[in-house]
């Protein structure tokens, strides 16, 4: 139950995000320092729930080519999906949301396996904080292209239920693996997670922040180092 309450208020979150940039005000340089402070966030989670695991206690070799592997696989998907697809059409822009949301979703679902309250409090808490400005940038200049306001609300919507369902699904799949294979799997999520930040993340934050994107992206560091030590 704890596992499907925590999935379903993170992936809400895009929803709240996405009322807040169609409804709401939202500033370039808020949404660019908080998706900057997400981000760094999101790096020290990855690092530390999905990749060290693996590393302590897998194969070195096998660890690192399955975090290369997620970082590989997701720039592909993104590069497919945003250059040859587009994400002007309802399809692609679809498809182009959804895949910015996988990876954290995947890490999310999997590090719930076997992760305890606080590695979970500060993946999730990442992902959160990351969902929020990322739904409400997006859906906020959705609407400036002079998209529907409802067609908008839907897409969102519709990809809070698509990631909610395959972070459970992932989750509940999952759950029977043996701890190597699922170290592998979560440092394949991390990868994804990696790209995602460098594509996506930081880019974004650095056009609407400028350079107080440092400070926000150590914050952000700082915020999940210290959730992480909490269960120490």
């Amino acid at each position: 139950m704890m596992t499907a309450i925590v999935i379903i208020v993170v992936s809400g979150a895009l929803i709240a995000g996405a009322i807040w940039g169609i409804y709401g005000s939202l500033s370039k340089q808020l949404e660019g320092f908080l998706v900057a402070l997400a981000g760094g966030a999101l790096l020290v989670s990855a690092l530390l729930e999905l990749i060290n695991p693996a590393l302590e206690e897998n194969s070195v070799p096998i660890t690192l080519a399955a975090v290369f592997a997620g970082a590989v696989t997701f720039t592909v998907l993104d590069y497919l999906v945003k250059e040859k697809w587009g994400s002007d059409s309802g399809g692609g822009l679809l498809a182009a949301i959804t895949l910015d949301g996988i990876p954290e979703n995947l890490a999310l679902g999997v590090a719930l396996i076997s992760a305890g309250p606080a590695s979970v409090a500060a993946l999730s808490g990442s992902i959160l904080l990351s969902n929020l400005p990322e739904a409400a940038g997006g859906a906020k200049e959705m609407a400036e292209n002079q998209h529907s306001k409802k067609k908008i609300l839907f897409l969102w919507v519709f990809t809070a239920v698509i990631l909610s369902a395959s972070a459970l699904l992932g989750h509940y799949l999952l759950t029977d693996v043996p701890s190597e294979y699922l170290n592998y799997i979560k440092c394949f999520a991390g990868g994804a997670v990696v790209g995602s930040l460098a594509l996506e993340v930081f880019p974004k934050a650095f056009k609407d922040d400028k350079y107080w994107t440092g400070l926000a992206t150590a914050i952000g560091l700082v915020l999940a180092l210290y959730l992480n030590t909490l269960g120490e």
